[in-house]
């Protein structure tokens, strides 16, 4: 193909051509007409966006869930259930099983003890939904030497015996793991570009040099098409590698919260490097912490907070006045929304996974995924940003509610500056586009993707709707 020619699309308001021509937009018009060799798509006055970019994700851990056995909602919401599907799961090929997305309400708190009694003849490790934990049954544990393991994520009973929970120790355990090799991320690739995401920041804290080197692999062999950015590339990686480094990812896991003095020197290292912050928080005390510690070693332009999942009113004008950018996951209020608002006090339900309160105060707002933690489907999380219902059809305070162009300009930033809004397509721009099978309003007033029509990364086609 010596090009593409997109005939009759809306864009930004207007009908007209669009020529795709060495990976970038060449031409826009309305008298454009095919050229020989060029291939030719009738939009029908379909909307073409620029590509959606989701701002945090985790591709390895998604890529596994594949292979994984789910262990909470939907599928499984019971402990019959559960027990069930951990006997159903064929172990791998080193005899163990892996179960992902667990949550409590299926029954209750999860330890060494509780997972023998639903499975013991084989070693089983569950992680929490949240992604913070992972649960090892008796043999599991003996197969990774908790009993003699010094990570402090290790959780201990009074007597000192290891009950089988893991915090935050996912590296640890990883290295105490039959050795096995990272999964493909093709599958990964082609449903972001069914969902029109043409870019990736991979959010993934302290990436190995292994690591980096198996994602670059992933990207420049095409089973990745998506542009990536690395939140958890080795500080000191040149700015000019591929897949780039983005913001340093630092962790405020509210189970070990770091001093005041090592999170203001994790974060001066990172900037003298160049590297702006990308730090997550989930709780009001962890972002006090946060805001605290960016006052005293000052700002660098793209520092931004993960996350901001509880955020009091007063602390939005410090967000804006320090000059932060957020990237936030409404997707978690439909997915699990009741287990927010029944699991924290009436007073926090106001400051759960602000959007309106961020765009009114001037802040840069991206939306994003956190999968396989959170849904990965961007039309769903834009479509939970417009009306914040949960599962049980409450509404997570209504006044943070946006409109659906906001939630959708939220995914159109791209990913060195979330939140900047969406880019102009014109000539010279990279061809990353997403062609909807009807007009932008009517895509607004129901997001879906089913809608998705084609995909271009780099004007190539990574998804085309037969």
């Amino acid at each position: 193909m010596s090009g593409l020619l997109i005939r009759d699309a809306e864009v930004a308001g207007r009908r007209c051509s669009v020529r795709v021509r060495g990976g970038v937009v060449a031409e826009l018009g309305t008298g454009l007409v095919r050229a020989p060799g060029e291939e030719e798509i009738d939009a029908a006055g379909g909307a073409l966006l620029p590509g959606l970019t989701d701002h945090h994700l985790h591709l390895f851990a998604l890529a596994a869930t594949v292979s994984s056995v789910r262990c909470g909602p939907p599928d499984v919401r019971d402990r019959p259930a559960l027990r069930a599907a951990l006997h159903r799961a064929a172990p791998d090929r080193h005899g163990w099983v892996r179960g992902v997305g667990y949550d409590e309400r299926v029954t209750g708190p999860l330890d060494a003890t509780g997972l023998d009694a639903l499975r013991a003849d084989v070693p089983v490790r569950v992680q929490h939904r949240s992604g913070a934990l992972w649960m090892l049954n008796s043999l599991a544990g003996e197969r990774a030497g908790l009993a003699h393991g010094n990570h402090p994520g290790i959780e201990r009973d009074d007597a000192g015996r290891p009950t089988g929970r893991l915090w935050r120790a996912d590296g640890w355990l990883r290295d105490r793991l039959p050795g096995a090799p990272a999964p493909s991320l093709a599958a990964v690739g082609r449903r972001l570009a069914r969902y029109g995401i043409t870019a990736v920041t991979d959010a993934t804290p302290s990436l190995t040099p292994a690591a980096v080197g198996r994602l670059t692999e992933e990207a420049r062999s095409g089973r990745l098409p998506q542009r990536l950015l690395l939140l958890g590339a080795p500080l000191g990686t040149p700015s000019t590698a591929r897949p780039a480094p983005g913001p340093w990812k630092i962790v405020l896991a509210d189970s070990e919260l770091p001093d005041f003095t090592e999170l203001t020197e994790e974060i001066g290292a990172a900037h003298r490097r160049g590297r702006p912050v990308a730090v997550h928080t989930v709780t009001a005390v962890s972002l006090a912490l946060l805001l605290a510690a960016l006052e005293r070693t000052g700002m660098l332009a793209g520092d931004r907070v993960e996350h901001a999942a509880v955020v009091p009113a007063e602390a939005v004008p410090v967000v804006r006045r320090l000059g932060l950018r957020v990237v936030t996951q409404p997707g978690f209020l439909a997915d699990r929304g009741d287990g927010f608002l029944d699991g924290s006090p009436p007073h926090e339900h106001a400051d759960l996974y602000r959007c309106a309160s961020f765009l009114r105060a001037g802040v840069p707002l991206a939306l994003s995924s956190d999968a396989p933690y959170g849904p990965l489907d961007p039309w769903a999380v834009i479509s939970a940003a417009i009306t914040r219902r949960v599962p049980g059809g409450r509404t997570a305070n209504p006044a943070e509610r946006v409109t659906a162009t906001q939630a959708l300009a939220a995914y159109l930033s791209p990913p060195r500056s979330p939140g900047s809004g969406p880019p102009r397509l014109v000539p010279g721009v990279p061809a990353d586009l997403v062609l909807l099978a009807v007009p932008p309003a009517e895509a607004l007033s129901d997001p879906s993707a089913d809608l998705v029509r084609l995909t271009l990364i780099g004007g190539r086609i990574r998804y085309l709707r037969s």
